[in-house]
Parts: structure tokens; C-alpha cells; sequence
């Protein structure tokens, strides 16, 4: 039994509710070995009990084999309230809200590929068509694509006098992503705290200014990005994001399970690549049928919209014009987006209620 051997174990433990494990997510501060005896000692940002529990538990069925029995293995969870203020005007307990912003909503998706960034783009620019003042804050540091959809991949954003980061306006909406720091060819090699650095500096750093609404184009699955999120803002709601096949609906419910963890209601569900439809009128499910509709009919959530595939919304992002901006009766897309975005006021509206 080594100090090795214990963290090897240590690592099939996932965070509740994550894809990822609480070594990676470096949440285990030490390990000892006291001559046939492991100590092990945790520390977690949660108000939520359960978390420290279901953890407390794994780490025991994790490590008691290994040490030869339970009574030898110490596990210690230090227990610490996440960053923030219960006090914080329009926040909730242990989280923070963001100047200015009035409401704080996510975009998700359990898996890559299924058109979030889209999604993300076309809603805040239907949003803001219909006259709120709109955010849009690109936290995938991995893949941005949120400069390229708005055009503006050459800015680079400045600072005030307060040394925050003005963010960069396009289309009526206020911009920031890593997109606008690293040039096109640069890869983002970053491990868990700087991440989580990052992804704060987004999100308090910003001299956002007054909106009506924060959009959080969020990266893929569920990990220190995602982690740092739900932990410290306070945030109004989330959209999920899939495609009808069944591969993409497993990772949106460990998605959905995220944001059901830390108590983030799920506004509704948005099917993306819903058909492929000819001239002739004539639809093909290329990924499969009602998906979306099954699964938010089985969460109790609205289906927001069924996107379908199509050629000019493809070629309206890779020119920074979003689809959203054409007019309805040139693009059902549009429409079905502007649709989305009004369905979507409406559980915000119900939440203040």
C-alpha cells in the first residue's frame, strides 16, 4: 500500500453530480500511511450535505479493500462555505450575483458537437431584438467560437479605469471570450486553477454594465469550468442543448444531473439538428426523432425548440451573422429561434412570480 496506490484509488471517485474524479478536481489535500493505517484528508466548497456524504462513502469503498478493512482507513472532510455572500443583493446562499446583471443564464450540453455555441449566439441576439440589454459570455477556454460567429475575431478587448475588461460589442450584444486573447492558430493549455481563474476574470472582471440578461455559452460535459460556475454565481436558470440521438441525450442528463445537484432549475431543453428538410418539403431525421421531446416531456421541462439542419445557418455563423439576425419570414431558423427566446422569457417571468 503506497501513497500512489491510494490516490490511483482515490481517483475513481467522481465529485457528485461530475464527470470528473476529486483528484483531478483537487480536492484531496493530503494522504498519509501510519504503519498499516491510510489518513486522508478533503476539503469541499458545498452547502450541500449530501455532497460530503456520497463522497465520504465512495472514498470508503474506494479505499477499505485496498487497506484491509474499514476501520483503517481515516477519511476527513474539511467542509467550507463556496466563495460569495449569502447577502449578496439577488443572490442565493454561498453564491454571488454580477453587478448590473439582472438575470444569469447558462447554456449547456453534456457532450461536444451538438451546436451549443449556435444556440447560444442565435438566443442572445433574439433576446435582444426584442429589446433587452444582452450579454454573452463565451466560457468554453478550450474551443471559443463565439468571436468567429459575431465577426469580430480581430478585437481585442481593452481595460477602464478600473482595470476591468470592456467587453467587445457586436450585433447589439456585449462579448467577451478567449477568442478575443489568443489568435486564431493559439491552443489553450491550461489545467484546473487556472481555468477556474480564467473563467472568474470572465465573469467579475467584466465591466458588463447594466443587462437585463447574462448569457453563459458553456463548455462541453461537466468539469472545473462548469464547477467554478454553478459554485459561485448565483444563477436564474440553465438551457440544455442536444441532438435527438440517444448518445447525445445520455450526456445531457449528466448534465441535467449537474445543475439538479446544485439546485439550478432547468429552464427547458433546446433539440438541435431536429431533421434535414429538401426542396421537395420532405424531412429526414438524420439523428433520430422527438429525442428532445421525450426527455423534456420525462423532466417535466418545455421543449424550448427543434432546430433543424441547415445549410445557411452553417455558413451565417462561419460569417459572423448570425442566423437569428435574418428575418422571420426568410428563415424558419430564425423564427424557430425567436420562438425559443420568448418561450424562455416566460419560465423567467414564472420564476419571479
Amino acid at each position: 500500500m503506497t501513497e500512489d496506490a491510494i490516490r490511483t484509488a482515490l481517483s475513481s471517485v467522481s465529485y457528485p453530480g461530475f464527470s470528473r474524479d476529486i483528484i483531478s478536481f483537487g480536492l484531496v489535500r493530503s494522504v498519509s500511511i501510519q504503519g498499516d493505517s491510510v489518513r486522508v484528508e478533503i476539503q469541499v466548497q458545498t452547502r450541500d450535505p449530501k455532497i460530503p456524504e456520497k463522497i465520504f462513502k465512495d472514498c470508503h469503498a474506494a479505499l477499505d479493500q485496498l487497506a484491509g478493512g474499514a476501520e483503517k482507513v481515516q477519511i476527513s472532510i474539511d467542509v467550507q462555505d463556496p466563495p460569495g455572500s449569502a447577502n449578496t443583493p439577488g443572490g442565493v446562499a454561498g453564491k454571488q450575483s454580477i453587478p448590473g446583471v439582472k438575470k444569469i443564464i447558462a447554456v449547456a450540453s453534456g457532450k461536444g458537437g451538438v451546436g451549443k455555441s449556435t444556440v447560444s449566439s442565435n438566443l442572445a441576439i433574439t433576446l435582444a431584438k426584442q429589446g433587452l440589454k444582452v450579454g454573452l459570455c463565451d466560457c468554453d477556454l478550450y474551443g471559443p467560437s463565439i468571436a468567429l460567429m459575431f465577426g469580430v475575431a480581430d478585437q481585442q478587448p481593452m481595460a477602464d479605469s478600473q482595470e476591468r475588461i470592456i467587453p467587445i460589442e457586436a450585433h447589439g450584444i456585449k462579448l467577451m471570450s478567449m477568442g478575443f486573447i489568443l489568435g486564431d492558430n493559439s491552443p489553450v493549455i491550461v489545467r484546473g486553477p487556472l481555468a477556474t481563474r480564467y473563467t472568474q476574470q470572465f465573469l467579475k472582471e467584466v465591466a458588463w454594465g447594466e443587462l437585463d440578461v447574462l448569457i453563459l455559452d458553456l463548455p462541453p460535459g461537466t468539469g472545473d469550468i462548469q464547477l467554478t460556475i454553478v459554485q459561485t454565481l448565483a444563477l436564474d436558470g440553465a438551457v440544455i442543448v442536444t441532438t435527438p440521438q440517444e448518445v447525445a441525450l445520455i450526456d445531457a442528463r449528466k448534465a441535467i444531473s449537474m445543475f439538479a445537484k446544485v439546485n439550478v432549475r432547468i429552464l427547458g431543453i433546446i433539440e438541435n439538428m431536429s431533421w434535414f428538410e429538401c426542396d421537395q418539403g420532405k424531412r429526414y431525421h438524420l439523428f433520430g426523432e422527438n429525442g428532445g421531446r421525450v426527455e423534456a416531456e420525462r423532466l417535466g421541462v418545455p421543449l424550448l425548440a427543434e432546430i433543424p439542419i441547415d445549410p445557411e445557418t452553417r455558413l451565417r455563423c462561419d460569417q459572423g451573422q448570425p442566423i437569428a439576425l435574418a428575418d422571420h419570414a426568410e428563415s424558419h431558423v430564425s423564427k424557430a429561434f425567436y420562438k425559443a427566446s420568448q418561450s424562455l422569457l416566460v419560465q423567467t417571468k414564472q420564476m419571479e412570480a
